[in-house]
């Protein structure tokens, strides 16, 4: 894939920082994307095609999973939909997959959580082929990103590192800190960071004097999930400030006002702070499906289909 940085967005100047615009730089890999897919059809090669498996009828994974659809076919990608009740048994999931893994149309593979309760969420992803794990869950795409080698990369920390070379030409040396340890952000986001040849620290709940940590980072990713913990006297004057979180708290009218949206980061008292940080909602969120899109096309370039 074409690497991304240093001739893109580098932010919208404020007083302060520079506010990170993901909806900007998504739309650039969207595009991206859509440019090579359509060069691939024009040279005869079908288009990629990527399948999401719903089970149950959760309203946010309801959401997600038609945004994923829409955005696929924006791409001129083909979105295969795979929607099953909640009853739907282990077995027949786990049949499923595996005839996806054999059809050729398909070049990715998204499972979306979470999966019912009797269903095994790691016993479906370890179901799932490598090389059409778009979502870089699978146990071998984990170790080859861990190793170093080519692997599909989970999307959210993608298209963080994405959102931090449109703003910084050279991470190498710098000191990162990465707040949270899931396996879904904050492991890989470590593995991506250390591979850009950063100084990564994993920082997390019984980390001792956090807020020491975190000054000392040229780069804070913080995807914790609790509203606004990272203050702005953490952040070291001019740092890179990614925030991962997305939490809904009550408006300032207290309990019974319209809700909000707010990160991890306290962001009005990290933008004085910082070089430059992303907004909740606006900057990593839009992230995610760009990132989907385009490890969906990489997966099939892999392929050389």
């Amino acid at each position: 894939m074409r690497p991304w940085g240093e001739d893109h967005d580098k932010g919208t100047r404020m007083a302060g920082a520079s506010i990170i615009d993901g909806k900007s730089v998504a739309a650039r890999v969207r595009a991206d994307v859509a440019a090579r897919v359509a060069e691939r059809v024009a040279q005869g090669r079908p288009a990629p095609g990527l399948a999401v498996v719903l089970v149950g009828e959760d309203p946010a994974s309801q959401v997600y999973v038609r945004n994923k659809a829409g955005a696929t076919r924006e791409v001129g990608m083909a979105s295969i939909e795979h929607k099953l009740p909640a009853s739907t048994g282990e077995d027949d999931l786990l049949a499923l997959i595996a005839d996806l893994n054999r059809r050729p149309d398909v070049n990715g593979i998204l499972v979306q959580l979470p999966l019912p309760k009797h269903i095994d969420a790691a016993k479906v992803i370890e179901a799932i082929d490598p090389a059409k794990d778009v979502d870089g869950f699978h146990p071998l795409n984990v170790g080859r990103l861990a190793a170093g080698g080519q692997a599909l990369a989970p999307c959210t920390p993608t298209g963080c590192l994405i959102l931090v070379r449109s703003v910084r030409r050279e991470l190498a040396g710098l000191e990162a800190v990465v707040i949270g340890r899931s396996n879904i952000v904050g492991k890989p986001m470590a593995q991506l960071l250390l591979a850009a040849s950063c100084t990564v620290t994993i920082a997390h709940s019984r980390t001792r004097d956090l807020p020491a940590v975190v000054r000392r980072a040229d780069l804070v990713v913080a995807a914790v999930g609790r509203p606004e913990m990272v203050r702005g006297d953490w952040i070291k004057p001019g740092a890179t400030v990614i925030d991962v979180g997305v939490n809904r708290v009550a408006g300032p009218g207290g309990p019974g006002s319209r809700d909000r949206l707010v990160g991890d980061v306290a962001y009005e008292e990290a933008r004085a702070v910082a070089g430059a940080i992303t907004p909740v909602p606006g900057g990593v969120g839009p992230m995610t499906i760009a990132c989907l899109l385009r490890n969906t096309l990489q997966a099939a370039e892999m392929a050389q289909f």
